[in-house]
């Protein structure tokens, strides 16, 4: 039976157009139920996120020296399986790579409120890129400002 929430379109209020998330064994999960990755549109938007953030990384003169990797690849794929993870999808990242102990993955890297800033700065971007409803847009921002302050380890630049 549809929820009362629907359109007659099958589309629920605060989802992008065309998404169809929540559905799960034939039957649509009402929008209240859904958790914020079903919400947000899955994993489409997560790949669409952690690749318009990597497009500001590429170029970026202070974070592009602190990814080895020549092509991103890797840590494109290791922040949407987090993100995916962390926000209510499929478990892959944990299966895959253990517990995410961020500050611990992360304290190799020298990390100061400039490259902070940077990398704030493109993951906006990224963000502000999805259009998602103000809400959504709030609660996933709330959470990456306040993981990249988290992340810091040293006050020099």
């Amino acid at each position: 039976m549809p929820s009362s929430s629907s359109s007659p379109h099958g589309a629920q209020p605060g989802l992008p157009q065309g998404a169809r998330p929540g559905l799960r064994v034939g039957r649509a999960v009402p929008a209240e139920q859904q958790s914020f990755f079903e919400a947000v549109g899955g994993h489409a938007t997560f790949v669409r996120l952690v690749d318009a953030f990597y497009e500001g990384v590429a170029a970026d003169p202070l974070l592009r020296p602190m990814y080895p990797e020549e092509q991103l690849d890797g840590a494109r794929e290791r922040l949407t399986l987090f993100l995916e993870q962390y926000w209510g999808g499929p478990t892959t990242y944990s299966e895959t790579r253990g517990h995410p102990r961020l500050r611990m993955r992360h304290a190799g890297f020298r990390i100061g409120p400039a490259a902070r800033d940077a990398w704030l700065r493109h993951m906006h971007a990224a963000v502000g890129s999805l259009g998602l409803p103000p809400l959504q847009h709030e609660v996933l921002w709330d959470y990456l400002e306040r993981a990249a302050h988290s992340l810091l380890n040293t006050f020099e630049d």
